[in-house]
């Protein structure tokens, strides 16, 4: 038996650090919300956790949004490497709900049932057609050599990601599965193309945050003012 390695995929699916749109309950979309201090000190816990344990990545990408970009270049930082930004990687277009609260977006009137092929929000990305652009990142990650890649993004369009690695399209109204991304949590995910094997080898890991989530009254009094 041939003991040579086959070309492998290792991709560690990030989402960004709490943003100031995430802690006053905002409906973020693609508005440009900044991290909050305390999404600052989760990179920071990761950034420390991954060098801790040796992590390195070939390259990282990251959505151009503030809080999705400030993320990777706090991690990218402490481990070194060079850090790419793609536009495919932004949050979900949500049109109308874009910076509405939670109970805003609850008053607003809501269809009677709603298809994986409508838009939300007036004229923003449906289930269907959010899919389809994560389906389009994927591919042109796989359209790159072999490697380890960090990729730094959101929680709507990483799910779809998850979706579309799977091989899951989206139920209607809203029903089915869902994977889900704290913040600063992230998915590992192998890939072999020789035998189109997937591999998910953590999903929604968030153990770097335990230690902070128990100090959360001291990093709360830095919170960026709402």
């Amino acid at each position: 038996m041939s003991s040579t390695l086959k070309p492998t995929y290792q991709f560690v699916f990030l989402r960004h650090g709490e943003s100031t749109g995430n802690a006053e309950s905002r409906w973020q979309g693609q508005s440009d919300y900044p991290l909050t201090a305390r999404g600052r000190a989760q990179a920071n816990a990761l950034a420390a956790r991954w060098q801790e344990e040796g992590m390195k990545f070939d390259l990282a990408i990251s959505s151009t949004l503030q809080r999705a970009r400030e993320t990777a270049e706090i991690v990218i930082s402490a481990l070194g490497g060079e850090l790419e930004l793609d536009e495919i990687w932004l949050e979900r277009d949500i049109g109308e709900m874009e910076g509405l609260t939670n109970e805003e977006v609850q008053q607003k009137p809501r269809p009677a049932y709603v298809t994986p092929y409508d838009s939300i929000g007036g004229d923003g990305e449906g289930d269907w057609e959010l899919f389809l652009r994560a389906g389009q990142a994927l591919h042109n990650l796989l359209k790159r050599p072999p490697g380890s890649y960090l990729i730094v993004s959101h929680g709507g369009l990483l799910n779809q990601l998850m979706h579309a690695i799977v091989g899951v399209a989206h139920h209607a109204d809203p029903s089915g599965v869902r994977f889900r991304f704290e913040n600063t949590a992230f998915a590992r995910v192998i890939y072999q193309p020789h035998l189109h094997r997937w591999a998910i080898d953590a999903l929604n890991d968030h153990a770097h945050l335990h230690a902070l989530n128990r100090s959360k009254v001291q990093i709360g009094k830095d919170r960026d003012p709402e």
